[in-house]
């Protein structure tokens, strides 16, 4: 393990003014999305709109990292530039989503674990070799009611140590991603205590772990009312909590928080990151790693239309903009009609 290497490339992730690109969605998942615009999720399809995202003019100046998916860290620009070799090009770090999806934890009904660790050192080495220089893995946390057990944070956060372990022995950044789903009927005060439980055992199984803390970055929710709660807590609120949230787990030695949207809209997620930032002095830089809430309004102006190519890669570069104003804590929803 290069640890200062580590920390070289875990800083760059996480730069002044900069934050990650999640193209990491699977084959099902894009399909989803291109159905939205009625585009055939064909190979080719999948990689010219990734190289929409990925050579967007002035892009580069706001987005420090991409997550990649195993299909796309193979492709290739319409030129031959294969897409890690072109994205470092542009100071972009590349990196590899490496799990392989929450699956029912047997004998928790409501519970998941999150598998892919078996065969993963293999992998990692053959991605390294492919260019990626950081990995995902995505631990899923629901709530519901008798939802989550304690025994299923435990079992998530054992596993996200052990793939964090297996990255740095290879010299690939872990991001560390427990997502406390926002897809319930929750208060903010209840996702603020699973958010508490879930990061309270991810450190102590890091630590247990001999994670090199400043060579990984940690990518959680923010603290949010359950998308059919009742009564939706403000966006100061929603800062507040998370702040709060943070500041009692995260120790000072991790150099960054790079926030996943969680189905939050691009301007929710723009707004919230923003007031985050604002809330005096905080020991890491603290960013986004966003997949839908940076390519939703990109997708939707390109629609699979070659002619619209350049407008998809306009919109995607003005979210990108405001998130990265949003990550010094300099957005403003006014900001949304200027831009």
């Amino acid at each position: 393990m290069n640890r200062s290497e580590l920390a070289r490339i875990a800083q760059a992730m996480v730069a002044r003014g900069k934050g990650i690109l999640a193209a990491d969605e699977s084959t099902g998942t894009i399909a989803k999305r291109f159905n939205a615009i009625r585009l055939d999720s064909t190979e080719e399809h999948r990689r010219a709109y990734r190289e929409l995202l990925f050579t967007a003019p002035g892009a580069a100046e706001s987005i420090s990292g991409v997550i990649l998916y195993d299909e796309t860290i193979r492709q290739k620009t319409a030129d031959g530039t294969p897409f890690p070799q072109y994205l470092t090009q542009q100071g972009i770090v590349p990196g590899i989503k490496v799990d392989r999806g929450a699956k029912p934890l047997a004998g928790f009904p409501g519970d998941t674990i999150t598998e892919g660790l078996d065969g993963l050192r293999e992998r990692l080495i053959e991605y390294h070799k492919l260019g990626a220089r950081f990995a995902k893995w995505r631990a899923v946390i629901d709530i519901a009611a008798g939802v989550p057990s304690a025994f299923a944070i435990e079992a998530n956060a054992h596993a996200l140590a052990r793939y964090a372990a297996l990255c740095q022995e290879n010299d690939i950044v872990p991001i560390v991603e427990p997502e406390v789903l926002m897809d319930g009927a929750h208060s903010i005060e209840r996702c603020e205590e699973v958010t508490d439980a879930t990061l309270g055992s991810v450190f102590q199984h890091l630590q247990a772990h001999r994670i090199h803390l400043e060579g990984m970055v940690l990518k959680p929710n923010m603290v949010i009312s359950g998308k059919k709660a009742s009564e939706h807590a403000s966006p100061e609120a929603v800062a507040a909590a998370t702040v709060r949230c943070l500041k009692r787990h995260v120790p000072p030695a991790v150099p960054g928080i790079a926030f996943l949207s969680g189905g939050q809209s691009p301007e929710e997620a723009t707004l919230h990151l923003s007031l985050i930032n604002r809330a005096g002095p905080l020991p890491w830089a603290v960013t986004f790693s966003y997949g839908r809430a940076l390519q939703e309004t990109a997708l939707q102006a390109w629609g699979g239309r070659s002619t619209e190519f350049k407008a998809g890669q306009q919109e995607f570069a003005r979210r990108a903009r405001l998130n990265g104003l949003a990550s010094t804590g300099r957005y403003s929803p006014e900001m949304e009609k200027a831009a």
